[in-house]
């Protein structure tokens, strides 16, 4: 609906064009109505105005005044001159002022109708532009790009919540046609100099971000062929979601290895999954590149390694020795993996060496949660020649529960330290994936806490409930939506966490005295007025 605001100094004139159309069924409603000129600028400097029917004759501000002023401070509202006075002077300051139209009273049904109608015309072209060129501003911010990553980190970290809002999601991110393609996952680290020693400045770890920044470069001409991200639980690598064409990859990895070569002086270790289809795929996908990432050096021959990353154990098996580290339970943490290792080793050492990294990988994700950091050294994304080393089982279990054992250690440790350190971890969680299903028992059995126990160290160590927390972040998240982009309230409540429109913008209203719409109408005028258009 576009707001309308009737300027005449007769009541009479006003109630008669309030009742002349059926405003609602031409897309209009009546704002408000003013007196005169000044009244009606008042109103238009506090309230949102689309379209204004105006007098010319009027007390206090006449209506070539009001039109004036209207021309320099409202370049962009529609005006319609409604007068008595059939004198050019007047039609001419109404072209002057760009009135849409300059009708004489008494106004015929028709020619208002058709007015209004040739306006609204204007109105949804002017605002399908706004919206085009919003959603193009959208796409190109930074903030765009960070959800669209997170999304994607979601996506191939965490078991989808469901397959259909994760579908739903992937439109608002443009990536929605992706859900039937035949992808791989490209994983890419720097490898360690054979120099190194002797440079102690020029190690992989110390060029990250220019790494991460020569990434991000090299996908840009590729377009929506290629899609990058970063996982933070390996700071030192850099990902890649491609269509399974292997002449378009070899060109990517190519350019890529080129620029790493070229800017930084360091050789660029490639991995490539295995091609999954579907969003329910993706984890494995990814996984997979992870892996044959880690086997790069091993001296395997790239089929068998192919082989091995494709030999991953069952989902359920890793979730049970995580569930195990989380609990702090070492010692079914240590039978379960020397028995996962030994089977390995006892069927292929390209399994055994897969499975190295996998439970590895999982040690790392539950150190990140615990925010317990691995020194360089145990870290085997950069080191995977550690575990390339071991030649038995044992081996391998020493070096995997002396990791755990830090963790489990810091789980352990002083109750008020532990406490203030996971609940941090929680916070991180809740901002990292507000645009999900949170709820108290799901982050409270998280990290391992009995949810009223949680519920109160929360708010003793935050300030606030879990539930004011998570609103919290929604709504600042909602509300630079609501400011820098015109994506619908359905879209806004989808990328927010809230269950549907209507919930949020009850929470809203609660917690801002004002709808979302009535809260955007309002930062769009002031936008206006700080930035009017020549």
């Amino acid at each position: 609906m576009y707001r309308v605001l009737i300027v005449d100094d007769e009541p009479e004139i006003r109630q008669g064009l309030r009742l002349k159309v059926d405003w609602e069924s031409l897309g209009f409603q009546i704002a408000g109505e003013a007196a005169n000129g000044t009244e009606a600028l008042e109103r238009l400097a506090n309230e949102a105005i689309d379209v204004v029917l105006t007098d010319m004759n009027m007390p206090v501000m006449d209506g070539i005044s009001f039109l004036d002023a209207c021309r320099e401070q409202y370049p962009v509202l529609r005006l319609i001159v409604i007068t008595g006075y059939e004198d050019f002077q007047y039609a001419k300051a109404a072209i002057r002022s760009q009135a849409r139209n300059y009708l004489l009273k008494p106004v015929a049904r028709d020619e208002l109708t058709e007015a209004l109608a040739n306006v609204k015309k204007e109105l949804d072209e002017q605002r399908r532009h706004r919206d085009e060129e919003a959603f193009i501003r959208w796409r190109l911010s930074q903030y765009y790009k960070e959800m669209k990553e997170q999304f994607i980190v979601r996506l191939v970290k965490d078991e989808p919540d469901s397959l259909r809002l994760d579908r739903d999601r992937s439109r608002l991110f443009e990536l929605d046609s992706w859900d039937n393609k035949t992808v791989r996952f490209m994983t890419v680290g720097l490898q360690e100099r054979a120099d190194a020693a002797a440079s102690p400045e020029r190690t992989p770890d110390k060029f990250r971000l220019p790494l991460e920044a020569i990434c991000r470069e090299c996908a840009e001409p590729f377009h929506d062929e290629v899609h990058v991200f970063r996982d933070a639980n390996y700071p030192g690598l850099m990902h890649f979601v491609l269509p399974d064409n292997e002449e378009r990859r070899k060109a990517f990895a190519e350019a890529l290895s080129r620029n790493v070569s070229a800017f930084l002086g360091f050789e660029l270790a490639i991995g490539v999954g295995r091609p999954v289809t579907g969003f329910g795929q993706w984890k494995e996908g990814y996984t997979a590149s992870l892996l044959d990432w880690s086997l790069q050096g091993s001296g395997l021959p790239e089929d068998l390694r192919h082989s091995a990353c494709q030999a991953a154990l069952p989902e359920e098996t890793v979730k049970v020795i995580v569930r195990y580290l989380s609990r702090g339970e070492r010692e079914a943490f240590e039978q379960a993996v020397r028995r996962e290792l030994q089977e390995a080793i006892g069927m292929s050492k390209a399994r055994f060496y897969k499975v190295i990294f996998q439970l590895y990988l999982a040690i790392e994700s539950v150190a990140y949660d615990a925010r317990v950091p691995f020194e360089s050294g145990d870290q085997l994304w950069l080191r995977p020649e550690i575990a390339l080393s071991f030649d038995s089982a044992e081996k391998a279990v020493r070096f995997l529960n002396r990791l755990a054992l830090k963790i489990v250690h810091r789980l352990k440790s002083e109750s008020g330290e532990a406490d203030s350190s996971l609940i941090k971890a929680a916070q991180k969680f809740i901002d990292e994936n507000y645009m999900y299903d949170l709820n108290l028992t799901m982050i409270a059995e998280k990290f391992n806490y009995n949810p009223s126990y949680f519920s109160e160290m929360f708010k003793s160590k935050v300030g606030k409930s879990f539930i004011q927390y998570v609103n919290e972040v929604r709504m600042e998240h909602a509300v630079r939506l609501l400011e820098e982009t015109t994506l619908s309230l359905w879209d806004i409540a989808e990328l927010t966490g809230f269950s549907n429109a209507s919930y949020f913008s009850s929470r809203f209203k609660r917690m801002y005295g004002m709808t979302p719409s009535d809260y955007r109408q309002r930062a769009s005028v002031k936008f206006e007025s700080e930035n009017p258009k020549k």
